[in-house]
């Protein structure tokens, strides 16, 4: 059976040219990186290599980012970072109502034991923000706005620099999760106007396990793991040199990609993909904002489909998409994303997020196209509805 992987915005599949340079980390260069010996010498350098290249792909000085665990922790350190680093100046934040849950999740905790305020800002029924609900919120003590680049779910990409210059006014910090927009759109921090931001290696075909933050120069923030001043005392612990050195790699490879003209050919490929759904099938309605969106995302409801049954019928026939986050698999909850958007019960249910990457072919597509066009028509008789 032939499988076709279209869930990138979940994880991406290991480049071999990732795995082949995360190899000698095992197999030579396998020493301390704190150490100052010859053992720890080697995995040092590459670790300083892998910082210039993760940092080139976000237009960022190599000096101001330090790496993580992963897209959460880099979340969780920059919110709890900036939060403690104000002290008495203010405890309000500033999010949206559709951030990934690392950053939801992490705020609502801080509301609970740090005793911090947290506004949530709403959007629209295409999942787009008001900047001038954003100014509305801002208040005297308010230290700190997150929101993300791209949403994950539905693909959206947010007006960053407009709300970054507003909360600056303000006299915030701006935090941005980019974690689904890495590899995917060019990213420069300056750009952004940001003053945090965080990013993941496994979204951009390296490994799990691993993510960097990047922090501006002289913005508040207090470390968030101690310990043993590894990363100049930002981010404790024992390196992870293996997986550091496959984000580089993988940011180099992403960079390359992005000069490659990536953006339009998968642009175009989700657009055919999307388009061919939409002219074949009645009843299908996109979830998310298609002027302004990540090129290689949509969520689309199906009306009469219930939507784990697609996937499950689609993961028959070898073909990988899903319901929304991998993060929230297994809730049977609907997404807070798509509640948000106040579609209606009927699109809730229905809704599939196709997500291509830089394996994804036309054939692919075509072979897709006609496996959802026959299983939706398949589940709409089943339900009486076709």
């Amino acid at each position: 059976m032939t499988r076709i992987y279209l869930d990138h915005n979940a994880t991406t599949p290991v480049d071999p040219a990732v795995l082949e340079a995360m190899w000698h980390l095992y197999s030579e260069q396998w020493g301390n990186p704190s150490s100052i010996h010859w053992a720890g010498r080697e995995p040092a350098g590459r670790i300083d290599d892998a910082r210039d290249q993760v940092a080139a792909l976000i237009g960022a000085k190599p000096r101001d980012l330090f790496f993580t665990s992963g897209g959460t922790e880099s979340d969780n350190t920059a919110l709890m970072g900036v939060v403690l680093a104000h002290g008495s100046r203010g405890k309000h934040v500033v999010t949206s109502a559709i951030e990934h849950k690392a950053v939801l999740d992490m705020l609502a905790f801080m509301e609970s034991f740090h005793g911090v305020e947290v506004t949530r800002l709403g959007v629209d029924s295409s999942g787009r923000h008001s900047l001038d609900e954003l100014r509305a919120a801002m208040r005297d003590d308010t230290v700190l706005v997150s929101v993300m680049l791209a949403n994950n779910e539905i693909g959206n990409i947010n007006d960053i620099p407009a709300m970054a210059a507003i909360a600056h006014d303000g006299g915030a910090v701006m935090h941005c999760d980019a974690v689904n927009a890495l590899g995917k759109i060019p990213l420069d921090v300056g750009a952004l106007g940001v003053d945090l931001l965080s990013v993941s290696a496994h979204k951009i075909h390296g490994p799990k396990g691993c993510g960097a933050l990047w922090v501006k120069r002289k913005t508040p923030f207090e470390p968030y793991i101690r310990g043993g001043g590894q990363e100049r005392g930002r981010r404790c612990g024992t390196y992870n040199a293996a997986g550091i050195v496959g984000f580089g790699k993988a940011a180099e490879l992403a960079g390359e990609r992005l000069s490659a003209d990536y953006v339009t050919t998968v642009a175009a490929m989700r657009d055919r993909l999307e388009t061919s759904l939409m002219d074949r099938l009645s009843g299908v309605q996109v979830n998310g904002a298609p002027e302004s969106r990540l090129p290689n995302t949509t969520n689309l409801s199906f009306a009469g489909v219930d939507g784990e049954a697609l996937v499950l019928n689609l993961d028959l026939r070898g073909i990988a998409i899903s319901t929304g986050s991998a993060c929230t698999s297994g809730s049977l909850e609907p997404s807070h994303v798509l509640l948000a958007l106040d579609r209606g019960e009927k699109w809730l249910a229905a809704a599939i997020r196709f997500s291509l990457g830089a394996t994804t072919s036309e054939e692919q597509i075509e072979t897709v196209i006609e496996a959802v066009v026959a299983e939706v028509t398949k589940l709409r008789t089943l339900a009486g509805s076709a």
